[in-house]
């Protein structure tokens, strides 16, 4: 069987190599039109790298009046531990030689002024109860706090009402590393063809019921033929959806999300006093890809600080395509359910739009206010973020992802953001058992899929407290990220 992935991000290439290992036989292509893989999306300084276990994102637990949700951060903490499962078996088998080469501990930590103390408070409570969170700390005490995170407390008055958590076994992950060393794995050693410079213009079906992907290679036409198609393209999966006459194609539109970061080299020794990444609260009206935070970023070596996000409303697809490419894979059927975001979410449209326009002043200010005396700390710089395009489905705007696969099984997309990459082996192997559900059938592939996942159940990870950490641990000595201070 002929399959054929557009994309080398971080997601195509994980079901490329997925697919491969359960399925030795299928014939897998990927078409990428970058130069090489983890270029886009998933390159280190396109994303913040938190590893999201829902440790310390505020957005994945919110709060209605006085009662506390969990239930998403239960998912989101499940899934990112399946996945590490996924890197962990990359280790054993020598794909990848250094864990730190992708994937180093960081402390994740929330913090909270006054009118949000309370809040923090019950997120505790709520979360702590809960054996994926039982080394979860809290604190409204400036120094414990200023131990945690001193970068964020040098400066701040004393008597400036603060609260705190901490999780010590948090992580940051390069994904653009883990991704091209994936894939050249996937590559050598698996049968994996991937094709550079490849960018897909259309896919359609053939009268015969294969995939016709029309693309321009380093400029020239091409064409390929693909009996099972997965588009992984980012942003770029809009227009192909909308190319690909498939009954449901309707239902979905993008809205692009652009953003920045403050970005700051800083030496080994001063990441040693602050190996965090600390999130703090959205602005009343922004998205959730906007909460505030400060993290230390590791990449081929070197140490980074990272603040931001600042979010934008830039019409584009992908980071360097233009807007034409946008306005082309819009619709008329499009227009209604652009035009009801606009109106029900204006708000978040206004503060999009007011953000784009943002100067390197105003973004020095925010970084003073969470954190005073940064902005002169280091020296800073403003540097473009990946593009994400959100979700408009039946009219309404959707935070999160989406997979979709045709009735017959021979097309497949993932549309969306967020939590992404963090979660890409546990979405990708619930893809793969929908778009090929026949190699699940297979003895072989059953047990290749338990010796790659010992435990893929989300809802045994969550409530089955030792078997939880039988896996954590396990996954966690071979990724060299240690083990909790206390049980």
């Amino acid at each position: 069987m002929n399959v054929i992935i557009i994309g080398a991000g971080i997601m195509g290439t994980t079901l490329a190599t997925l697919a491969k290992e359960l399925a030795p036989d299928l014939d897998v292509t990927i078409l990428e039109r970058l130069d090489h893989a983890g270029a886009g999306n998933s390159w280190v300084f396109n994303n913040a790298g938190t590893g999201h276990e829902a440790n310390c994102e505020l957005n994945y637990t919110p709060v209605d009046e006085e009662v506390i949700s969990v239930e998403k951060a239960l998912k989101i903490h499940a899934q990112f531990n399946i996945a590490k499962q996924f890197w962990a078996h990359l280790i054993e088998k020598g794909a990848i030689k250094d864990p730190t080469s992708f994937i180093n501990r960081t402390k994740h930590c929330t913090i909270v002024s006054e009118s949000s103390i309370e809040e923090l408070r019950l997120r505790f409570k709520e979360m702590s109860a809960h054996h994926f969170f039982e080394n979860m700390q809290f604190s409204e005490d400036f120094d414990e706090i200023k131990s945690w995170i001193p970068y964020l407390m040098e400066e701040r008055p004393r008597d400036q009402k603060m609260a705190a958590t901490v999780i010590e076994t948090g992580t940051d992950v390069n994904f653009g590393a883990l991704t091209e060393q994936m894939a050249a794995h996937a590559v050598q050693e698996l049968g994996v063809k991937i094709e550079y410079g490849t960018h897909v213009k259309r896919v359609h079906r053939s009268p015969t019921g294969r995939w016709l992907i029309e693309a321009e290679q380093n400029g020239s036409p091409v064409q390929h033929k693909a009996d099972v198609l997965f588009v992984g393209a980012g942003g770029g999966a809009f227009p192909l959806l909308k190319k690909s006459h498939l009954p449901f194609r309707s239902r979905f539109s993008g809205f692009p999300v652009g953003g920045r970061f403050l970005q700051a080299p800083i030496s080994a020794e001063q990441a040693q006093q602050y190996r965090a990444k600390t999130y703090g609260k959205a602005a009343v009206g922004a998205p959730p890809m906007s909460v505030p935070h400060l993290d230390l970023r590791v990449a081929e070596g070197q140490h980074y600080l990272l603040f931001g996000p600042f979010a934008s409303f830039k019409p584009v697809l992908e980071k360097g395509r233009g807007f034409f490419d946008y306005l082309s894979s819009m619709r008329l059927h499009d227009i209604p359910g652009l035009l009801n975001v606009a109106l029900e979410h204006f708000p978040l449209v206004k503060y999009l739009v007011s953000e784009t326009f943002k100067g390197e002043k105003s973004m020095f200010e925010e970084l003073e206010s969470f954190a005073p005396g940064m902005s002169k700390k280091f020296n800073w710089k403003a540097i473009e973020a990946g593009q994400r395009v959100q979700i408009i489905k039946d009219g309404d705007l959707q935070m999160g992802t989406e997979i979709l696969v045709s009735s017959d099984k021979t097309y497949g997309t993932l549309l969306g953001a967020s939590p992404g990459a963090s979660v890409s082996p546990e979405v990708m192997l619930r893809c793969l058992e929908q778009l090929l559900p026949s190699i699940f059938t297979k003895d072989e592939a059953q047990q290749k899929k338990k010796e790659i996942f010992p435990e893929d159940n989300l809802d045994a990870l969550i409530n089955n407290p030792e078997r939880y950490r039988e896996i954590r641990d396990s996954a966690n000595n071979t990724l060299g990220i240690g083990q909790p201070d206390t049980q």
